[in-house]
């Protein structure tokens, strides 16, 4: 029986990346769609689940992409509430690879680590990526605050963060470099997940901070989002803290949404979001 993947994403042109990590991931055959909304999914559902005898609907998934986590997560009640009885086959969320991607950061950061009581910031947090790793943060004990240029929009993350997880993360505005600096102060830990190619943080802004522990980038592009943290950085100690770069953690994150993709197919009945995503990372750290 062929494990079949239907790579349905939330924008007009599916995802390469994904596409060739879900291959990679064990799927015989991928056929990826793009521009999928809650109005048109219902279809592709229905063909996914009424196909396949029961013993075999294993056999067939879905994984739910996209730039936006916003628009993946509402794809995924649409795609939840077709399924019914073992009418059903098991999906996986994972848009802007924002679930891999914070699952790895944080587990890595985690690993061998209590983080309970720990101040952890969060630079540009707003994001996917930012957002998951500040849940996944906060279910590991710390205390944590997201940034953005904006008050308003840091709000508005936070909020989203307690509605659909019930955790509560605090939110500041920061939209410089002093802002920044300042609210690290007294942190343990500082994660930058901004947009690619722009500094967040100087080195000068961190290095001789007394409470500092740990300290990760997820920008993979040059200039690097914290100065002074290389992108292969993986446990890497810099002035006296442990430091992580987007590649460093990105081998996991890859070997992370290898193995959900996977997972998939062992059963029908598999939901994977954020907080299944990171259990498996941290079986699968160090």
């Amino acid at each position: 029986m062929k494990k079949l993947l239907f790579q349905l994403d939330t924008d007009p042109t599916p995802s390469v990346f994904d596409n060739v990590v879900c291959y990679d991931g064990g799927a015989d055959h991928i056929t990826a769609i793009g521009g999928v909304t809650p109005q048109n999914v219902g279809a592709m559902v229905d063909g996914a689940i009424f196909t396949r005898a029961p013993k075999d609907k294993k056999y067939t998934a879905l994984f739910l992409g996209g730039s936006s986590m916003s628009d993946g997560e509402t794809l995924l009640k649409a795609v939840k509430k077709k399924f019914f009885a073992n009418f059903r086959v098991s999906v996986m969320l994972d848009s802007n690879g924002s679930n891999t991607t914070a699952a790895a950061c944080v587990a890595w950061l985690a690993h061998g680590r209590d983080l309970t009581g720990k101040k952890a910031v969060i630079l540009a947090g707003t994001g996917p990526v930012g957002s998951r790793a500040a849940v996944m943060l906060a279910r590991e004990g710390a205390h944590v605050t997201i940034t953005s240029r904006k008050e308003e929009q840091a709000q508005k993350a936070a909020a989203a963060i307690q509605e659909r997880f019930g955790i509560t993360v605090a939110a500041v505005a920061a939209p410089d470099g002093p802002s920044r600096a300042a609210a690290i102060v007294g942190a343990h830990i500082v994660v930058a997940t901004g947009a690619g190619g722009i500094q967040l943080l100087a080195e000068a802004d961190w290095k001789d901070s007394p409470t500092l522990e740990l300290i990760a980038d997820a920008n993979a592009t040059p200039p690097p989002g914290i100065e002074g943290v290389d992108m292969m950085d993986r446990n890497k100690e810099r002035h006296g803290k442990i430091s992580f770069g987007a590649i460093g953690f990105g081998a996991l994150k890859i070997s992370l949404q290898r193995a959900c993709v996977a997972k998939l197919f062992e059963t029908n009945e598999l939901v994977l979001d954020a907080e299944e995503i990171y259990a498996i990372a941290k079986t699968m750290v160090g």
